[in-house]
């Protein structure tokens, strides 16, 4: 193929981070071309429900006037599950309900990525769905084009461009193709979490009513302990305009040991005394299931070859802490990926070493230093199960004690949960875990 008919990038992907990358590659006049094997951007992408806009807001500055968003996020409520409890902490703040709304929407994927592709479009980006790319072409050991499958069974239609940018998310066999990331089974479960989530159903009044919003506001709740049987991972509900997601994720390493699926652990957690009324007299309307990598900071593949980059899941660009912050990190790769591709066109050199200034683009912003911080948080969790599986709701269920109305004096209630508190956690342990959970957390 002439050079005149190459691309400066191929994207293999169309989530945040791919059109985060297009977009930002066609507004510098690059020739940029985006294949999403979905039959539309969004048909096949998932998430929970929050998209965080802080980099969206610089890409496209007027996108809360145009963009299909649910709610804005005015509460944050985080929960400890026992069996038969619930101890929360709940955040709500009327400055999250002026503009930008603290950054925090619920959306819809199939409808928010189609809504961002058209935009990368507008741009001058071409954007192709139902294409599924499942290999890259090498030239002396430079990736230099893509092979995808064709309309007739058996055949590929090749694309060549200076480059290829990877974002098919967390199960890329491409970027294991590119040599960046290990093979599939040589992958660890304990690096994946496996995620199911069902859309239900609900008036619109309704859904104001029980959870206390009105107008555009929205909540977003997570739940752990017994959310997820105690498991490494979280339970979580969130508001549209006329639905709600709720769904459930947990390591998939755990789901082996427990020998547990994931539709048993969702119906456990809906059936949750904390969890079912909030649900009560909704229509499940959508089911649907995803992979996350779980990578700490010093587990991360390589992010750059000679003519390749990885961004979003496909990086494992993941704040695995309670923020649980995802889609702002996919679109700050994708918008990094794209200067470090404007660079090196402006060079003529896409070699791995001109490309490497996405890793310090990555390195000097929030996206790495926060992985980085936070690198201990799963690793804490995986050191000390129990900390999730027992101590945490034997601490709601310690609360409940202390709170339960009875004729025994209030002084020996105290001193009977401190006895059993004691016994349970041992005080030395306990404060050594506090220790080593402040240093993963904080």
């Amino acid at each position: 193929m002439a050079d005149e008919e190459k691309f400066d990038a191929i994207i293999v992907g169309a989530g945040p981070s791919g059109i985060a990358s297009a977009l930002t590659l066609a507004k510098a006049g690059l020739s940029v071309v985006v294949l999403e094997r979905g039959e539309y951007p969004g048909a096949k992408n998932l998430f929970g429900g929050i998209l965080f806009t802080t980099i969206l807001a610089k890409l496209i500055p007027n996108f809360t006037e145009e963009a299909p968003l649910e709610r804005h996020i005015v509460t944050r409520r985080f929960s400890l599950l026992s069996k038969e409890g619930e101890l929360a902490v709940n955040l709500r703040n009327e400055q999250f309900n002026r503009p930008p709304f603290n950054h925090s929407f619920t959306v819809i994927r199939s409808r928010f990525d189609r809504w961002f592709a058209e935009k990368a479009e507008e741009a001058g980006a071409e954007v192709y769905p139902g294409v599924v790319v499942d290999d890259l072409i090498f030239e002396n050991g430079k990736v230099v084009g893509i092979k995808a499958r064709g309309e007739r069974e058996g055949t590929y239609d090749e694309l060549y461009g200076n480059c290829v940018i990877i974002a098919e998310g967390a199960n890329s066999l491409l970027a294991e193709r590119a040599g960046l990331r290990k093979e599939k089974s040589k992958m660890s479960p304990e690096n994946r979490v496996t995620a199911v989530k069902e859309v239900i159903k609900l008036l619109r009044e309704v859904i104001e009513d029980r959870f206390h919003i009105k107008d555009n506001e929205g909540i977003a709740y997570e739940y752990f302990g017994e959310a997820v049987s105690g498991m490494i991972g979280s339970g979580f509900i969130y508001t549209n305009k006329d639905t709600i997601s709720v769904g459930v994720g947990c390591l998939i390493s755990d789901l082996m040991e427990k020998r547990m699926t994931l539709y048993d652990l969702l119906d456990a957690f809906k059936a949750h005394p904390a969890v079912a009324p909030l649900l009560r007299g909704g229509e499940v309307i959508e089911y649907s299931t995803h992979m996350i990598p779980e990578e700490s900071y010093d587990e991360l593949p390589e992010l750059v070859g000679d003519g390749v980059l990885l961004v979003g899941d496909a990086a494992g660009l993941i704040n695995p802490s309670f923020f649980h912050e995802v889609t702002n990190l996919a679109m700050a790769s994708g918008v990094f990926a794209g200067e470090a591709v404007i660079e090196a066109k402006e060079k003529g050199d896409f070699s791995k070493e001109t490309l490497s200034s996405y890793r310090k683009k990555l390195e000097d912003s929030f996206v790495l230093k926060d992985i980085k911080k936070y690198r201990r948080f799963i690793r804490f969790l995986k050191d000390n199960p129990e900390f999730l599986s027992d101590q945490l709701p034997f601490v709601v269920d310690l609360a409940a004690s202390f709170f339960t109305v009875s004729e025994t004096p209030k002084e020996e209630v105290v001193r009977d949960v401190i006895k059993r508190f004691r016994k349970k956690m041992g005080t030395f342990s306990l404060l050594k875990r506090l220790w080593q959970a402040k240093r993963a957390m904080l």
